[in-house]
């Protein structure tokens, strides 16, 4: 089984952003040393807890730091910026780091509606036109604009040897039409997402024209915590509840509770019942049955890989339970 690591950097209560953020790149180097495919960070923007707004400049450091591991980001958040731009940073980054990139794209605001205006006047005319600015973004990546194209002689330089593979990351059909008509690697977010799934994907699959790349090729993104018992994996996510709790009340800026906070909690009713929908999103459990419910989830979706997101109270247990899943999963086979 094809894993994956998505680092979405988070602050963990009692730690600094920069002690976050070089958590991040050890997670990276772990990831590597274990046999993960890929490590892609995600762009948020003035997000509680979360420490990393821009992925082009950390993955520069997370290269510099790993030799063989795919790095990406996962995703940049497109209609915040001109396609050029993005072609120019990537392009670069895989001269850097030859046949070692990723570039996902997304559209989500990866913050308030605040943010969305400090960092863009007009996100939602980008949103709207989502389809062409990714068109432009793979004709400079590629480039291989019609020649009678206003930029058909403009280079994103440095041209690589080996450009960055593109993914298109949704929780949508929207996303998976889209990839499917670009040619492009498509991952959907699972674990964030309310649609169906499965059919999602099978819609990607069964549309792929292989416009940029050959052959399909597909990424499920899954929230997972992995502990030597499943008692152990439950009590740990409780953290991670209580982290989104609190960030739907407009507090939690402080990073993840300690677990001992977590315990403490008085819940009320609503918030035991949004417990239960979270804990429907999550993969919980011993490595035996974190390893036979990824394997489910990979049938289900018919994926070629499977991208784990984990939140935990310390950065230590986020390497035990990426160790584990190692351990089973790669390791094994």
């Amino acid at each position: 089984m094809k894993l994956s690591i998505l680092d979405q950097s988070p602050l963990i209560s009692g730690k600094s952003p920069q002690q976050a953020l070089q958590a991040s790149m050890q997670l990276a180097r772990w990831g590597e040393e274990l046999g993960y495919t890929r490590y892609w960070i995600a762009e948020h923007h003035d997000f509680p807890g979360l420490t990393c707004p821009a992925p082009e400049v950390m993955l520069p450091y997370i290269g510099a730091n790993t030799s063989t591991i795919r790095i990406g980001a996962g995703a940049i958040l497109l209609p915040y910026y001109k396609p050029y731009k993005v072609a120019e940073s990537f392009n670069l980054l895989a001269t850097l780091f030859p046949g070692r990139i990723d570039l996902g794209i997304g559209r989500a605001p990866g913050g308030s509606a605040e943010v969305t205006e400090a960092l863009s006047g007009q996100f939602l005319q980008q949103v709207w036109r989502m389809p062409e600015s990714f068109e432009e973004l793979l004709h400079f990546l590629h480039h291989d604009f019609p020649q009678e194209h206003l930029y058909s002689g403009v280079t994103a330089s440095p041209r690589p040897i080996v450009p960055p593979q593109t993914w298109l990351l949704g929780t949508s059909g929207k996303s998976a039409k889209l990839a499917a008509e670009m040619g492009t690697s498509y991952a959907f977010g699972h674990f964030m997402s309310e649609k169906p799934g499965p059919d999602i994907m099978k819609s990607y699959l069964e549309s792929f024209v292989p416009v940029k790349q050959p052959t399909s090729e597909t990424i499920v993104a899954v929230s997972v915590i992995c502990a030597d018992t499943t008692e152990m994996a439950e009590d740990l996510a409780l953290s991670g509840y209580l982290w989104r709790i609190k960030h739907l009340k407009g507090e939690g800026k402080e990073g993840v509770p300690s677990l001992e906070e977590a315990k403490s909690y008085r819940y009320t009713e609503e918030e035991m019942l949004m417990i239960d929908d979270m804990k429907k999103k999550i993969i919980l459990g011993n490595p035996v049955k974190v390893s036979e419910e990824l394997q489910k989830l990979q049938a289900l979706y018919h994926a070629d890989e499977i991208m784990i997101v984990t939140i935990t109270p310390s950065y230590e247990d986020r390497e035990q339970s990426y160790k584990l899943i190692a351990k089973e999963c790669i390791t094994k086979n």
